[in-house]
């Protein structure tokens, strides 16, 4: 099973504050971890919204949003993409890891979908072609 897991953003990240030496130090350890044990896919820190653009879609119309974007709790400043055997195991992992903020923080856990999820409608043809993207991606 696949999960992706978002890092929740706080006042501090939304500040562009940087981690403690300490904290920083904790996190790749922890990252260290979870790659040793086959479950770190990838992993990223993002920078606050301020230095970020939304595009709102409407039928054919595009509009470009400038940020920062409010609701703060609600945003996301990191994220790993993981491949666990499932929920419990991400939440196990999770429970883990240092608080990746100085004060209170959030981390969610979603679950990617696989091919079966979409039924009939995600057709050998289209699996075959995604799987090719896949695979140009990975470059093999």
């Amino acid at each position: 099973m696949r999960v992706m897991v978002l890092v929740k953003a706080t006042e501090d990240s939304e500040a562009g504050v940087m981690p403690s030496i300490d904290l920083f130090e904790a996190m790749v350890r922890f990252n260290e971890e979870l790659a040793e044990a086959g479950v770190m896919k990838a992993g990223e820190g993002l920078k606050p919204t301020f230095q970020g653009k939304r595009v709102a879609f409407d039928g054919p119309s595009r509009t470009v949003i400038d940020g920062p974007f409010g609701a703060t709790r609600e945003l996301v400043a990191g994220f790993w993409l993981w491949e666990v055997k499932d929920m419990d195991e991400a939440v196990e992992w999770v429970k883990r890891c240092p608080n990746p903020m100085p004060g209170p923080s959030e981390i969610e856990i979603r679950p990617l979908y696989e091919a079966s999820d979409f039924g009939e409608v995600f057709t050998p043809e289209l699996q075959e072609r995604e799987e090719s993207l896949r695979e140009e991606m990975a470059g093999g």
